[in-house]
């Protein structure tokens, strides 16, 4: 089964594209827009992390656990 291209990659590929979609990109991945690997438990721990700053208005750690993630806008 093919797999579909990440939102965000495909944003930084246009983006790079002069803000134009690049015609490769369709409704399947390229190696350029390919899902990553992520571990689930991270990334809900980073976004609970944001979330809790955006209440509390107090630093929860979250630029440190995004930090953590792969970078999904990556440049190949």
């Amino acid at each position: 089964m093919a797999k579909q291209p990440e939102a965000l990659a495909t944003f930084a590929a246009t983006a790079r594209n002069d803000g134009k979609k690049p015609k490769d990109i369709g409704l399947t991945a390229t190696p350029e827009t390919a899902p990553l690997p992520g571990d689930t438990k991270k990334e809900a721990d980073a976004a609970t992390k944001v979330l809790r700053e955006g209440v509390l208005k107090k630093d929860q750690g979250a630029d440190e656990a995004i930090d953590k993630l792969p970078d999904r806008t990556r440049d190949l």
